[in-house]
């Protein structure tokens, strides 16, 4: 076996490129708290050496991070983990990272105190603006989220689709900027929530009262059930954390 894939770096396939592999240990460990906001990564000599990978594909995945707000790297200085109020959180690739190991606690209350922020103004709007291929996308993706429950990949892909789908009927081109951050908390939330249990209760019932409000025209039904489904949302996943820092 290749040392870097011996030391938990997956280069095969396609997109799993070394640098990106690098990258994913890196991210993973600074969000974890592994590396703390000041301090200094090992230069890429040594950190080439550790892994038996190539310098270019150190500076590489630097490079990625130093996009995402995670490092800054100046010659001379080396590579230095940033203040976490400049790490891009709502980037999905942040995001997975962030959900890797154990989730700091108060991030994850950070996410829903964003959705809650978002997603029932987002649906108020969506009542009052959608049109007939925004409901087909919502419907679509409900009846998807029946069928393959959220205990699957694909019953999260349609749970994903449907807040995305909520985004996009709002016709607002600042909130749909938004999918990309919004789908991905709620699919990392949502897996985390299941993590060797089941989710303590069924979240379905909660999306179709938001579908069935938005079909309806109803803006503040629309807002009350979305409000309400992140605030259930946030008592599960902070039940599930609860436990897990019980065991």
């Amino acid at each position: 076996m290749r040392g870097a894939e011996a030391r938990g770096l997956d280069t095969r396939g396609p997109g799993r490129r070394l640098h990106g592999a690098i990258a994913l240990k890196l991210g993973t460990a600074i969000l974890s708290g592994q590396y703390q906001p000041g301090d200094i990564l090992s230069g890429e000599v040594a950190f080439a050496e550790e892994l038996k990978v190539s310098r270019s594909a150190y500076r590489e995945a630097i490079q990625v991070l130093t996009a995402k707000g995670l490092v800054s790297s100046r010659p001379k200085a080396g590579t230095r983990v940033q203040p976490r109020e400049r790490w891009n959180l709502l980037d999905p690739e942040v995001l997975a990272w962030a959900f890797t190991g154990e989730p700091d606690v108060q991030f994850v209350r950070d996410l829903f105190e964003l959705r809650a922020v978002v997603e029932p103004a987002a649906a108020r709007l969506a009542a009052q603006r959608r049109d007939k291929a925004d409901l087909k996308a919502m419907k679509d993706a409900l009846t998807l989220m029946r069928r393959h429950t959220l205990t699957t990949e694909a019953g999260r892909a349609a749970d994903r689709d449907f807040h995305d789908a909520i985004l996009h009927a709002t016709h607002n081109a600042a909130m749909i900027v938004l999918t990309a951050s919004i789908g991905a908390a709620v699919h990392w939330t949502t897996q985390f929530k299941q993590r060797g249990r089941e989710l303590p209760r069924n979240p379905i019932p909660d999306h179709v009262r938001v579908y069935e409000a938005i079909a309806q025209g109803d803006g503040d039904g629309a807002a009350e059930a979305m409000g309400a489904l992140v605030q259930l949302a946030l008592e599960d996943t902070a039940s599930v954390m609860a436990d897990a820092g019980r065991e």
